[in-house]
This record gives structure tokens, sequence and C-alpha cells, in this order.
């Protein structure tokens, strides 16, 4: 494990700003990518739209093996500004790998926010913070003595999907999808054309045409053929 991860432009990850997770998804589709994380979805309602590139970290068990540092300071101090955490806790809700403690050092460091593969707690005070937490659940017991961090900055599994350090994370109201670092400026591309098409289609809509004729006129049915 290394702190020394390669990243995609920060220009090219603010790129995708304007888009939902559901252009994204439709893009990642028609690449043949997977679409997007299941299960993982805001953690509170009005919880903000998320951006940035992963650092992760994969939790384990606790027991007789002890953990070579506390639950998360790792990727917290290996992130930094436009990072998001990352946590593979299995799906896990019965416990807890993520709260308030690390909610007020990811902001300190300028972290973006956190997608998790498991539960989280301390989500009123989260809330009041305004800082995204994605995660499976939510569940009031204490990580200590129940998880412990295993890896960080490693390949992990997130939703059913492959995350690596580096790959940009993008979350909203949807949920959570993932763009794989060295395939980002084609999925924009691929985005944006999507994007541009099915406003082209509510437009049409808006203006009173029928959806049979908008239909017809727009090919919808295979604008994901590959």
């Amino acid at each position: 494990m290394s702190n020394q991860i390669t990243k995609p432009p920060r220009k090219l990850v603010e790129k995708f700003s304007p888009y939902s997770t559901t252009n994204v998804s439709d893009a990642l589709d028609k690449l043949g990518l997977k679409p997007g994380m299941v299960g993982i979805l805001p953690i509170y309602e009005g919880c903000p739209k998320l951006l940035g590139t992963a650092i992760t970290m994969r939790v384990t068990a606790a027991g007789p093996t002890r953990p070579a540092a506390h639950m998360g300071v790792d990727p917290i101090m290996a992130a930094g500004k436009g990072d998001v955490i990352v946590i593979d806790n299995a799906g896990h809700l019965d416990e807890n790998c993520w709260g308030e403690i690390m909610t007020y050092a990811s902001i300190q460091r300028g972290i973006s926010g956190v997608v998790i593969d498991g539960a989280c707690r301390d989500v009123d005070v989260i809330k009041t913070l305004g800082f995204p937490v994605y995660a499976r659940g939510r569940v009031p017991l204490t990580a200590r003595g129940r998880t412990m961090q295993d890896a960080y900055n490693c390949l992990i599994r997130c939703g059913g999907v492959q995350v690596r350090p580096g790959d940009i994370i993008m979350a909203d109201d949807n949920g959570v999808v993932v763009i794989p670092q060295e395939r980002a400026q084609e999925v924009l591309e691929t985005t944006a054309d999507i994007f541009d098409r099915e406003s082209a289609i509510v437009e049409d809509l808006k203006k009173g045409i029928p959806l049979d004729e908008v239909d017809r006129k727009s090919g919808y049915d295979k604008m994901l053929n590959r």
C-alpha cells in the first residue's frame, strides 16, 4: 500500500459535475462497464451530490490479529481535497465503520465525502455538518471490538463494483457510479452525447410533440446500443 496513487486531472473530474449519476450510468452501460453500485444511497435527506477521486479502505472483523492502525486514520491522512473515501465492509449492516470523529477529520482534510458498503452512525451530526455520506444503512453500535481496518489504498469491492484508488466516484439521489480513471475521457464524451440527446427529447415533449413521434425521431430505444 502506498500513498502515491495515480489520479485523473482534477479539471477532467470536474467536467462530470453538470451530469447526474443516471447520465453517467447510461454511458457506462453503453461502453460495457459496470453501470453503478446497488443498494448504496444517501444516508440522509438532502445529502449533497458527491464527486471526487477514490481513496479506498477495506474493513474486516476484529479478532486475535490486532490492527496496524486505528480504523480510518490511514486513508483519511492519505486523502486530500477532492478525494472520496470508499469503504468495503462487505455490506454488513450490523457493524459501524464511519461516524462523527472521522467526519470531522475528513472535513479538516478537505475530503469530499464517503461511500460505504456497510453501515455508519452519528447520522444526526453528519447531517448537521452537511457532509456527503452514502451508505447501505445506519446502526448505533460502536466499531470498537467489532471491526478494524484491514488495508487501504487497495483494490476493493463496493456495491458490487470494483473500485481502485484514483477512480472517479459520483453519487447523488439516484445512487453511486464508479468511472475507471483510464477511461474517464471516453465516459465523459459518451455521457455528454447521451445527455444532449435526452435533453432534445425532453424539449420536444415540452413543445407538445406526441411521444410516439418523438420516439421515432430520436431512436431512443437504440441510444445505448454498442
